[in-house]
């Protein structure tokens, strides 16, 4: 597989189905945010951490790579001509969503409870987890804006939200293992 086709080269690209769009477009800083996540992941994965967190985190970049393909395809464009679907894999759906909530109440089960907020950092790894948050909200902000142009699946947008609760659950954590302190956000008084 050649990896330049030189198509993009006026600052357009395809989406699948064939429609051509300006790079710039939502679905593609949609579906560009959501492999930006999965590389953070990717770096988190690549942190000493437990291999049950990094086989969790495998599924997910597997799941996100599905997102992805999910935001690109455009609604007029997910059904072919013959009444197939375009995308033959398996989609993000109820069942993703709950995988994750599993995986944050199997966490929370042996954390202390949260009272305050929590800055992000303590450890390098922590950190990681926190901007990988981050540019999951951010993910998610772009689907919802998209969402309210061209109808998504809703499922993607309960996944994504789902999933930054389960990167700062996972901050805790691992917080926890790398004996990392947490510091609470203590707003200062006004003078």
């Amino acid at each position: 597989m050649k990896i330049y086709t030189k198509t993009g080269d006026k600052g357009t690209t395809a989406l699948f189905g064939g429609t051509r769009v300006p790079k710039h477009h939502l679905r593609i800083e949609s579906y560009g945010t959501v492999d930006e996540l999965n590389s953070y992941i990717g770096l988190i994965r690549d942190q000493k951490i437990d291999s049950n967190s990094i086989n969790v985190l495998i599924k997910i970049q597997n799941e996100l790579f599905t997102l992805g393909a999910m935001l690109a395809t455009p609604p007029e464009k997910e059904t072919l001509k013959s009444g197939k679907e375009r995308l033959n894999i398996p989609k993000i759906n109820i069942a993703s969503v709950e995988a994750l909530e599993i995986e944050i109440d199997t966490m929370n089960k042996v954390l202390p409870p949260m009272t305050n907020f929590i800055l992000p950092g303590g450890n390098q790894t922590v950190s990681f987890c926190h901007i990988a948050r981050c540019v999951c909200r951010r993910a998610e902000r772009l689907a919802t804006a998209l969402h309210e142009d061209e109808a998504i699946n809703s499922d993607v947008l309960r996944y994504l939200n789902r999933l930054s609760d389960y990167l700062f659950v996972l901050a805790r954590k691992l917080s926890k293992d790398l004996s990392a302190k947490e510091i609470p956000w203590i707003p200062e008084k006004e003078k």
